[in-house]
C-alpha cells in the first residue's frame, strides 16, 4: 500500500479506504470525492460476460485463450414440470447407493415414486427423497402404478429372474421401462420381455451404464475413426471377491441370478466390446471353474475365461472372477497404439492412457476427460427418448443379443468346444441412435 520511496500518498489511501460502504475517505476534498465516484461508476457487462440465450439455453462466447481447453456448455436442467417422472422398483444396494443420488444431478428425470416389499425401509426412503406416501407401492399393488400419470418410466433393480415379471406389469400399465442388466436369465424371457413392451406401445431400455460413460465413449471414437490404425485385441477384466457369507446372496442363487460372475459383472466386458467395435462376434470359447466345496459357488460359478472373434479379426480375451481382488482394467492394442484404461467398468475413476511413437520416441499421454454420473446420465437418456419418442441407444434387443451370447459362452465352457455364431451384418445392429446429449 505504499508508493515506491515508501511513502504513504493519497491515491494508495483512496484505493484502500473508499470503495468500502461507510469508508473514510482520508485526505477529503472535492477532487477525493470525484475520484470515488469514477471508480464506482456502473460500467454495462460486454456479451462475453452477458451471453445469450439460444433455444431455451444460455450460452456464453469462449473467454479462454487457444492455448486452454474451452469451457464447457453451461448445465441447462428440464424445469420440474418437464422432466420425466420414474418409479425405482427395488430398494437394495444399487438403487440407494447409486440411482437414487443421481437424480441430484439428472438434468431431464426426477424420482416420482418407490417400490419395495420392505415397509419400513420404503418409509425411510420415502421419507428421505420426499416421496409422498401415495407414490409408495408394495410388489402385491404395483400394478397400481397404471392409475399414476406422475409415473412415466417404471426403474426395474430386482433380482435378476425377477426382471421379466416386472418389465411386463410395467408395460401393462403402459409405463415405459428402464432395466437393470443382465437383461434376464435367458434369452427366451428376455425377447418376451421385447414383446411386451413392442405390443404395449411403451419404450423398453437396458441400463448398460458403460455405453454412457465419457472414457468408454472416448475409446469407441478411437476405434470407429481408425486414427490409431486397426484394433487388433483387447484384454478386459472384471473381477471382484465376495465375502464368506456370500451363500446367502441371491446372486449366488442360480433361480435368481441365472449364473455367477459371467452375468453379474463379465457382462461388462462382453458389451463393452460389442459397443467398441459396433461388430457382432462369430465366434466365442469359453472355460469356467469353481472352488470346490465352496458353499458360494455350489450353485454359480466363480471364474470364466472367454474369448470373442469378430468378423474384422478383432479377438477379446476377457476374464471375470468373484474370487480375485477387485479389477476393472481394460486394454486396446490397436497396429499403431495401446490404450490402457483402468477402472474401466467402475462407478468412478476411469482413466485413459494411449501409448505411441511420436517423434521416434515411445510416448504415453493420459486424456483429461470429465467424469459423469453414470447412472444420471441413463436417467437423462431414457428421459429423453420419452420425451422425443426415440428408441433408446441400449435397447431390448441390445439386451437379447447379450442373452444369446452369454448362453452360447456357457456351452463352449461346458463342452470345452468353441461355438459358432450366425454372422450379424452391419455396425450395431441392436442399438439404437447414439445419445445426442453425449455427442460432441
Amino acid at each position: 500500500m505504499t508508493e515506491a520511496g515508501g511513502r504513504w500518498n493519497r491515491r494508495g489511501m483512496l484505493k484502500l479506504t473508499g470503495a468500502g460502504a461507510g469508508g473514510l475517505l482520508l485526505g477529503g476534498g472535492a477532487g477525493a470525492a470525484a475520484e470515488g465516484a469514477e471508480r464506482r461508476r456502473y460500467v454495462p457487462p460486454s456479451p462475453v460476460d452477458t451471453g445469450r440465450v439460444e433455444g431455451g439455453k444460455v450460452v456464453f462466447p469462449e473467454w479462454r485463450g487457444p492455448a486452454d481447453a474451452p469451457s464447457a456448455p453451461p448445465p441447462a436442467p428440464l424445469s420440474d414440470d418437464q422432466r420425466v417422472g420414474f418409479a425405482i422398483v427395488g430398494l437394495g444396494r444399487l438403487s440407494l447407493e447409486e440411482i437414487l443420488p443421481a437424480f441430484a444431478e439428472s438434468k431431464q428425470a426426477k424420482l416420482t415414486a418407490l417400490v419395495s416389499g420392505t415397509p419400513d425401509k420404503l418409509a425411510a426412503v420415502a421419507r428421505q427423497y420426499g416421496v409422498p406416501a401415495s407414490s409408495c407401492y408394495d410388489y402385491a399393488g404395483f400394478d397400481r402404478i397404471r392409475d399414476d400419470p406422475a409415473i412415466q418410466v417404471v426403474y426395474v433393480v430386482l433380482p435378476n429372474a425377477m426382471h421379466r415379471e416386472y418389465v411386463e406389469r410395467a408395460a401393462a400399465a403402459g409405463k415405459h421401462v428402464l432395466c437393470e442388466k443382465p437383461m434376464a436369465t435367458s434369452s427366451a424371457d428376455a425377447r418376451a420381455m421385447v414383446a411386451a413392451c413392442d405390443k404395449a406401445g411403451v419404450r423398453l431400455m437396458i441400463a448398460y451404464r458403460i455405453q454412457y460413460q465419457p472414457h468408454n465413449r472416448r475409446a469407441q471414437r478411437f476405434v470407429r475413426d481408425g486414427s490409431l490404425g486397426r484394433l487388433v485385441g483387447m484384454t478386459a477384466t472384471n473381477v471382484q471377491t465376495v465375502a464368506a457369507n456370500g451363500a446367502e446372496q441371491w446372486r449366488h442363487k442360480q433361480a435368481l441370478a441365472g449364473g455367477g460372475s459371467l452375468p453379474d459383472i463379465g457382462l461388462y466386458c462382453l458389451n463393452t466390446a460389442r459397443f467398441l467395435t459396433g461388430e457382432e462376434p462369430v465366434e466365442v470359447w469359453a472355460t469356467q471353474y469353481s472352488p470346490p466345496n465352496d458353499p458360494r459357488y455350489a450353485e454359480v460359478e466363480e471364474t470364466v475365461s472367454f474369448t470373442l472373434r469378430f468378423p474384422s479379426g478383432f479377438v477379446a480375451n476377457c476374464l471375470t472372477s468373484y474370487g480375485a481382488r477387485d479389477d476393472k482394467h481394460q486394454r486396446l492394442n490397436f497396429a499403431d497404439a495401446t490404450i490402457d484404461m483402468p477402472n474401466a467398468y467402475s462407478y468412478t475413476g476411469q482413466q485413459l492412457s494411449v501409448t505411441r511413437l511420436e517423434e521416434g520416441k515411445t510416448a504415453r499421454t493420459e486424456l483429461v476427460i470429465p467424469e459423469t454420473n453414470q447412472f444420471a446420465a441413463e436417467l437423462d437418456h431414457m428421459a429423453g427418448c420419452v420425451r422425443e419418442n426415440r428408441r433408446p441407444h441400449t435397447s431390448g434387443e441390445e439386451g437379447v443379443q447379450d442373452q444369446l451370447l452369454m448362453e452360447a459362452i456357457y456351452q463352449s465352457a461346458r463342452t470345452g468346444r468353441p461355438v459358432k455364431l450366425d454372422p450379424v451384418e452391419g455396425r450395431d445392429a441392436f442399438r439404437g441412435p447414439p445419445p445426442p446429449e453425449l455427442q460432441g
